[in-house]
Parts: C-alpha cells; sequence; structure tokens
C-alpha cells in the first residue's frame, strides 16, 4: 500500500502566500535547494489540483529551479474535471473522478510513494477522508500580516499531529514532518468535575 505524503510551504502566520514577497519568502538557502533537490530525486508519483498542476506546468518552463528536471521526470497524476489530455506537461495523467475516492483506490493498488504540494482544498479533504500518511510543514520565519493570503489551515478539518522530524535548514526555515491524527474533542483523561465526599 502506498504512503501519501502532503507539503505545506508556510509563513508562521499560516498563510501559503503574501502580495509583494518574493518566493520562498526571501528566505532561500543553500540547504533548502539542497533539500529540494533531494527530496524529488525518489521514485514517486507527484499529485496535484488543477490550480496547483497549471502553476507548475508553468513555472518548470519559465524559472530555473535545481529539481525542476526531476518534476518533469516523474509522473504526475492532476485531479481535474476541467484539464484534458494532452496536459502539457510531460508524464502527466489526469483523474477526473472524485479525488478521494481515486486516492483511497490509488493507494491499495500500488506500494509507489505519492506526494502533494500546494493544492489546499485538494490536500483538505485528503486528510478529511484520512488518506494522508504524512504531513510535512515548511515554516519560513516571517510573519505576512495583511498581505498574507491563502491560509493552509483556516476552516479545515482538526488534527492532532505526532512530530516524527524536525530539521532546520540555513538557519531558519523549520522543516516539520507530522503523522495526522483526527482530533476528537472531550474531555482529557482526568481533566474535569471532581466528585465530592460525604
Amino acid at each position: 500500500m502506498a504512503t501519501l505524503t502532503v507539503d505545506f510551504f508556510t509563513s508562521l502566520d499560516g498563510n501559503g502566500s503574501a502580495h509583494g514577497w518574493t518566493g520562498y519568502w526571501g528566505k532561500e538557502g543553500p540547504e533548502l535547494r539542497n533539500y529540494l533537490v533531494q527530496k524529488y530525486a525518489h521514485d514517486q508519483v507527484l499529485v496535484y489540483g488543477a490550480t496547483t498542476f497549471r502553476e507548475f506546468r508553468k513555472f518548470v518552463v519559465e524559472y530555473d529551479e535545481p529539481y525542476y528536471e526531476s518534476l518533469n521526470a516523474l509522473p504526475k497524476i492532476v485531479f481535474s474535471s476541467t484539464l484534458h489530455e494532452p496536459l502539457g506537461w510531460s508524464n502527466s495523467t489526469v483523474i477526473a473522478e472524485d479525488a478521494v475516492t481515486a486516492m483511497a483506490r490509488l493507494k491499495r493498488d500500488t506500494d509507489k510513494p505519492m506526494r502533494s504540494h500546494g493544492s489546499i482544498s485538494l490536500n483538505r479533504a485528503l486528510l478529511a477522508a484520512g488518506l494522508v500518511d504524512f504531513l510535512e510543514v515548511m515554516v519560513f520565519p516571517a510573519i505576512t500580516g495583511k498581505a498574507g493570503y491563502a491560509a493552509l489551515f483556516k476552516d479545515g478539518p482538526e488534527f492532532d499531529l505526532g512530530l516524527v522530524e524536525s530539521t532546520v535548514l540555513d538557519g531558519r526555515t523549520l522543516k516539520l514532518i507530522y503523522v495526522p491524527h483526527p482530533h476528537s474533542a472531550g474531555i482529557p483523561e482526568g481533566v474535569g468535575p471532581q466528585r465530592r465526599e460525604g
């Protein structure tokens, strides 16, 4: 059975993007670049929603990032009812059916790991369905305030997170890998009204 890792890049205040800020919030460094190269060098399937797929399809042509060669070579799946093949990006396949249903099947039918980056609404749905095995969050040292948008977790499902790895890159950017567990509200053991004797 395959594992699914969801990647999020975020400012400290939980935004995926910010008006007027450069890429990586201006905090790109050699360790971050090296990590991205290593991350996409492994055999895996990349998973996208339609909007993120369109953005990356454009990025790999217009910009020169050291890991874009790997992105082009890896197999890619895009969940979309509006995109149609040919998709204009090599090794890409469109799946028009419900993403949750399709992902549950894909995880059962293959042992090749899958990774999804960005695609906020898609990944919220996959998280809510219990299909995400690892949540990898890259926290950049920036507070975007009013300029920030694309809030990654606001109004989404609630989770408790088990930390499995933490790394500081370039002395400033924090990489956190969690295992998500659905949060069940209730009174924790040992907390609550005390019984009175007598």
